[in-house]
């Protein structure tokens, strides 16, 4: 054993750690938090865990992935039928990341509850709030990787959703999605935010909240009648860890250690069991008519929203959830001084059980919560009264075709709507009712499902005859004044009559 820590001697000299890592391993804790009170302080350590699982797995994931429109689909396939444990690796991801928000979740309410997040750890609130935010964030992130339908619309209806911002609405959607339409540009954004900006961000904020937590001390076990005084409140913490206070490195260690292990267990059990979420199949925006479906801890949202009379949506979208983090962000600024102990804080206690109460419901509804929001608002408008104020029932009918099977996510009418399809202002001078029928029915010469794999996909499965006939003829009526509609290539021009 001897020339072992000769080695470890060596390294110690120049790496430091004992100077380094074994006092912040042995800085002292109040007394009560070694006890069996303790347990209440676990949830920090196991998100910790968790998110190194969620680490390791994702390089692991990485390395076969394909985050391109055309591969990610077949990537995925491969790893849950090919690669050996690719099936295995991608669940654990998954619960992983699950097991983090719940963790993540349950730390914020002990610290609430506990009124840990008073003076002097406002900061320390603050970042955890952050913590949550990144948290969530890769979990949302990480469904569209998925790039089955449900991440496909899911994606359609966050960019409704940022499209509904007053004034920057449409650079947000430019922003989320790299383009006016969801594409490749879209899945290749949401991958370096999951696999880059956000667990970046995340292990920033980490690096801070574990410093403030080191800087401010953990906070004591709450006791009925000891109140939090900003003027008094330093000393009698700096006396009480001098005089009684115990090391990190003994029970409260060991209490972390077993509840990460408890927490991978779980994860590592219910991963095997249930097996790798999705992908349900590959993404199709030919089908309007899809009804997507956000992750579970995004559940209570999608059913506030399909629940909600529309009137009240883009605040439902746009307003209550900013206020939410706001008030997430003002509680240590409201309340940072007095009781801590929960039996003195029935305000707390109440608010807890209430939010977690409502939330548990929403949830329940958003599993079969019917979608209601229209997914259209980055390229929704109505289409200008001018192009159809002379236009016929079934030019009319057309129209509404038109504008309901979403056709302006790709092409644009009077300057208004998506720009990976051609302008369709005067679609009618360029094409007849048989050729734009043809065109929507079989799509582009080359497109992938028509002959040949162009741009525009075959949508002849998608629209009925008479909804095709009434398209085409809205379509035809699309020219200037005074111009004639196109005509077949082989009958001559004829002049307009007069």
């Amino acid at each position: 054993m001897r020339w072992l820590r000769q080695v470890g001697d060596w390294f110690d000299r120049r790496l430091g750690i004992s100077s380094t890592l074994l006092p912040v391993l042995r800085h002292p804790i109040p007394r009560a938090v070694d006890g069996p009170m303790g347990w209440w302080y676990i949830f920090g350590s196991a998100s910790m865990t968790l998110l190194a699982v969620q680490i390791v797995t994702g390089i692991g994931l990485a390395l076969v992935y394909v985050p391109s429109a055309d591969k990610a689909y077949a990537s995925l396939l491969y790893l849950n039928e090919v690669e050996p444990l690719g099936w295995f690796l991608r669940s654990l991801h998954y619960y992983a990341g699950s097991g983090m928000v719940v963790m993540v979740l349950a730390h914020m309410t002990q610290v609430f509850l506990q009124g840990a997040y008073k003076y002097p750890r406002e900061m320390t609130w603050v970042v955890g709030v952050c913590l949550l935010l990144c948290t969530l964030g890769m979990f949302f992130t990480g469904q569209i990787l998925r790039w089955d339908p449900d991440a496909y619309w899911g994606l359609g209806v966050g960019a409704s959703m940022a499209g509904r911002v007053p004034v920057i609405g449409p650079w947000v959607v430019e922003v989320l999605l790299g383009g006016p339409v969801i594409g490749a540009d879209s899945l290749s954004r949401f991958f370096a935010l999951h696999v880059f900006v956000i667990p970046g961000t995340l292990l920033a904020a980490l690096g801070v909240h574990l410093w403030l937590v080191l800087s401010c001390g953990i906070s004591d076990v709450p006791r009925p009648g000891v109140l939090v005084d900003p003027r008094t409140y330093d000393a009698e913490y700096h006396e009480s860890v001098t005089k009684s206070g115990v090391p990190f490195l003994g029970d409260a260690l060991l209490k972390d250690l077993f509840a990460s292990a408890v927490a991978v267990i779980v994860v590592v059990v219910i991963a095997a069991i249930l097996g790798p979420k999705g992908p349900t199949g590959p993404p199709d925006p030919t089908l309007p008519g899809a009804n997507p479906r956000p992750e579970w801890p995004f559940l209570w949202l999608f059913a506030l929203l399909a629940l909600s009379p529309p009137s009240i949506e883009t605040f439902v979208m746009l307003v209550f959830p900013v206020v939410l983090i706001i008030a997430l962000f003002l509680v240590p600024f409201v309340s940072n001084r007095g009781e801590r102990a929960p039996s003195r804080r029935p305000v707390a206690v109440l608010s807890v059980i209430v939010i977690y109460t409502v939330l548990g419901i929403l949830t329940y509804e958003g599993q079969t919560a019917p979608w209601s929001p229209e997914m259209t608002a980055w390229s929704g408008d109505p289409i200008p009264v001018r192009l159809v104020e002379h236009s016929s029932p079934l030019e009319l009918q057309g129209a509404v075709v038109f504008q309901n099977k979403n056709c302006r996510n790709c092409h644009a009418i009077d300057g208004s709507g998506g720009q990976r399809g051609p302008d369709l202002t005067t679609v009618g001078v360029r094409l007849t009712r048989d050729q734009l029928i043809d065109q929507v029915s079989n799509g582009t010469p080359g497109a992938k499902g028509a002959p040949g794999g162009g741009e525009m996909p075959a949508y002849g499965k998608q629209i009925d005859a008479p909804q095709m006939t009434a398209l085409a003829a809205f379509l035809a009526s699309l020219r200037p004044a005074g111009q004639p509609p196109a005509i077949p290539a082989a009958q001559p021009h004829a002049d307009p009559q007069p």
